[in-house]
């Protein structure tokens, strides 16, 4: 076996010669989704092309001779031209690229897309505003993904780990492909209907984006937005947000998170409940010792123990103020008599009877009371009031 130990640098270069002299890993196509896109000023231009299992590093040396595109970007759907390379200073394996061809179908749906998020934000469909708190123990949860994915299963198996007592509700739809986008808003739709529902998950495994693109679809992305309860989207995606991912109440990077988001661990609110507990016996212990102490105080306080002897001290106070009252009063009625008694005199004296019967009189001449001889001529027939009686008298003469 000694003739088989090699120095690093002699395996490497056993490796290269092995891969770079292979037939068929050289002047092949390969096709995937762009990810990690970055444009050096070197000229030189690094990636990596991924498929919804495995990535591989790419490398286009002085892309700009090989007229490789300048615009490449995260999640493009391409197809590329190269050879398999390995660098030996580091071990790396890579992709040395010799052409890139854009996927136009997938370049029109990016285009398209990205006019839709323009329209959604502007409408306001991302606002913060518009998401909906998840409630904190749901005891129903209604899930819209495909019956033979991986999703269901993960989201089965966490919730019964974490809560064993919830209810799950399954739409089963089709989640990629022609009519999915359509059976994927039915469920949604459908779920939301349903009165004991708490939340809605909605979404898939991991793919290729063409695999999740039913989740950037405008009308599955709107079922989010208008779906009354609060509603994950659980689309197994890391690189990127999905449309729904952002009408959604809730994003959840798989199917497996969604499940940690919206359902707690019920061991932890075993624990919580169990703290509360004994910090209301605590606060209860408290305010009964603090109480108690308040009766020990009182049972010895002045009062307690005096309590006849201050009683009938504040008696003795009531019937001394009492007498005072009536006294007071008393003084009160005697004073409004006397004022009563000098008014009355008074309005006597003013009586004009009164001044008649000390000798006065009143003349009157047509029931106008003369108080001077001016208004007075010979012959006028005038009327005198005395104390007792009236006397008629014609004027003979004016003095």
């Amino acid at each position: 076996m000694a003739d088989r130990v090699y120095s690093v640098s002699e395996f490497n270069k056993i490796v290269k010669n092995i891969l770079e002299e292979n037939p068929t890993l050289q002047e092949f196509f390969l096709k995937g989704e762009l990810s990690g896109v970055n444009y050096y000023r070197s000229g030189h231009l690094y990636f990596t092309l991924k498929d919804s299992k495995c990535q591989v590093k790419c490398a286009a040396f002085s892309y700009k001779y090989k007229k490789i595109p300048e615009d490449l970007k995260e999640g493009d759907s391409v197809k590329i031209f190269g050879d398999v390379g390995f660098y030996e200073n580091r071990g790396d394996f890579q992709v040395l690229v010799r052409y890139i061809e854009k996927d136009d179908d997938i370049g029109e749906l990016y285009k398209k897309l990205e006019e839709v998020k323009k329209d959604f934000e502007r409408k306001g469909y991302f606002s913060p505003l518009y998401k909906k708190q998840l409630p904190k123990y749901p005891q129903k949860i209604g899930v819209v993904t495909s019956l033979n994915g991986a999703a269901l299963h993960d989201i089965i198996n966490t919730t019964r780990k974490r809560m064993k007592n919830v209810d799950i509700y399954v739409y089963p739809a089709k989640v990629q492909g022609p009519g999915s986008a359509d059976e994927i808003v039915k469920g949604i739709e459908t779920l939301d209907k349903i009165e004991d529902i708490d939340l809605i998950i909605a979404g898939r495994g991991g793919g290729s984006i063409e695999d999740l693109w039913a989740f950037n679809e405008e009308k599955v992305a709107l079922a989010f937005f208008n779906c009354k309860k609060p509603i994950i989207s659980a689309v197994g995606h890391e690189i990127d947000f999905l449309l729904s991912d952002l009408t959604a109440d809730v994003r959840a990077a798989t199917p497996t998170q969604s499940i940690e988001i919206a359902i707690p661990v019920r061991k932890d609110i075993d624990e919580m409940l169990e703290n509360k507990k004994k910090y209301i016996n605590s606060l209860v212990k408290n305010k009964i010792e603090k109480e108690r102490k308040k009766i020990e105080t009182l049972e010895n306080s002045y009062v307690l123990k005096n309590f006849t002897r201050v009683v009938d001290s504040y008696r003795d106070i009531i019937v001394s103020k009492e007498k005072d009252i009536y006294r007071a009063f008393k003084i009160y009625l005697e004073r409004k008599e006397q004022q009563l008694s000098l008014k009355t005199e008074k309005i006597i004296n003013l009586n004009p009877l009164s001044t008649l019967s000390r000798g006065y009189s009143i003349t009157k001449k047509e029931n106008r009371i003369l108080k001077t001889t001016s208004s007075l001529k010979i012959g006028d027939k005038i009327t005198t009031n005395l104390h007792d009686g009236t006397v008629i008298s014609i004027v003979e003469e004016i003095k």
